[in-house]
């Protein structure tokens, strides 16, 4: 049986050996979700922060936590986990991680993801996660699909890689990712529309109206469910992923984290020219203050971003006008 490796030419050489560390974390754990063993979707228990833990979910933190063991992190820090662990005394990384993104999709076959963020160890574990956001020295995300793909920045562009089912390797497949900027599309659970703020709502209003609205276009709606998956399909493709705060209680600063989903996922969503936000200001301008600390998020295609982005910034009168009168929209 071979180890599952990495095409390590396009990694910068301090970060190899952590992202074989991660790769053969990757590799494994999609050689256990396809296996399909009905009982990986089994609840059992909660997490720190009050969320429905499945089986998988704790397998993939236990999993990762022991490929990292020996890959040069100080600190390990986990969705799964109430505080950081201590890992390698004199290690250069500070690694935050979701093991399983969209672990309420197991059961459906739909697309599920590990998403990490590295930034440098510091003495103590505070220091080295609650810091501003731009810190993040390295982040990506690796999607459980149809294929095995690991995504990654450094800092210097986004890299997509593919898992090779024959070496256990996973190949370079893009060394250098550029988002497009003109498909039509837009991931939002609509169902929750009543609970946005009014922003938001005209801005996806304005879309709904399609053709005989002020963008004068038709747009289709998405939305999996899995952030994963999300970003990878708006990375391949262009379009704009939305995850508002609401008014409903528990739902006023939205419901990702910062440290380990929306950080990484805006570190890659910029490095391949697209733009990401709270839906006005720039998720990496943002201070992480709390481990498991949410915040709203939206990215995508640029042009999306910062339109939703000019929504926030209208008089409530206009914002809360019919569409027809938004005419500093028009496509």
């Amino acid at each position: 049986m071979t180890t599952p490796s990495i095409d390590t030419t396009h990694i910068p050489p301090r970060f190899r050996s952590l992202m074989l560390a991660l790769a053969r974390g990757g590799a494994t754990l999609a050689g256990v979700i396809q296996r399909g063993d009905g009982s990986l979707s089994a609840e059992v228990g909660t997490n720190s922060d009050g969320d429905g833990q499945k089986r998988l979910d704790v397998q993939a933190d236990a999993l990762f936590r022991d490929a990292l063991r020996d890959a040069g992190l100080r600190w390990y820090a986990s969705e799964e986990q109430p505080a950081p662990l201590a890992m390698q005394p004199g290690g250069a990384f500070a690694l935050a991680i979701d093991p399983l993104d969209g672990s309420s999709n197991v059961d459906t076959n739909v697309s599920i993801g590990t998403i990490f963020a590295v930034y440098p160890a510091e003495d103590g574990a505070e220091a080295s996660f609650l810091r501003p956001a731009r810190d993040l020295i390295a982040g990506g995300y690796i999607i459980y699909g149809p294929r095995c793909c690991l995504v990654v920045s450094f800092g210097q562009g986004t890299q997509l890689y593919t898992l090779n089912p024959d070496t256990d390797s996973f190949d370079l497949t893009t060394p250098r990712v550029q988002m497009p900027d003109c498909f039509f599309e837009f991931a939002i659970n609509a169902s929750n529309y009543r609970h946005w703020p009014r922003p938001i709502r005209a801005y996806i209003d304005d879309c709904l109206a399609g053709i005989d609205g002020p963008r004068e276009r038709n747009f289709n709606m998405r939305w999996i469910a899995s952030l994963v998956a999300e970003a990878h399909r708006i990375l391949m493709r262009g379009g704009i992923f939305l995850y508002p705060s609401d008014a409903r209680k528990g739902y006023d600063k939205g419901r990702l984290r910062m440290l380990y989903e929306c950080a990484p996922i805006a570190f890659v969503i910029e490095q391949a020219g697209g733009r990401a936000t709270d839906g006005a200001l720039p998720i990496l301008d943002a201070a992480i203050t709390d481990l498991h600390g949410r915040t709203p998020l939206v990215f995508g295609s640029a042009e999306k971003v910062d339109r939703v982005a000019a929504y926030h910034d209208l008089p409530d009168a206009e914002v809360s006008a019919l569409f027809g009168n938004r005419g500093l929209f028009r496509a």
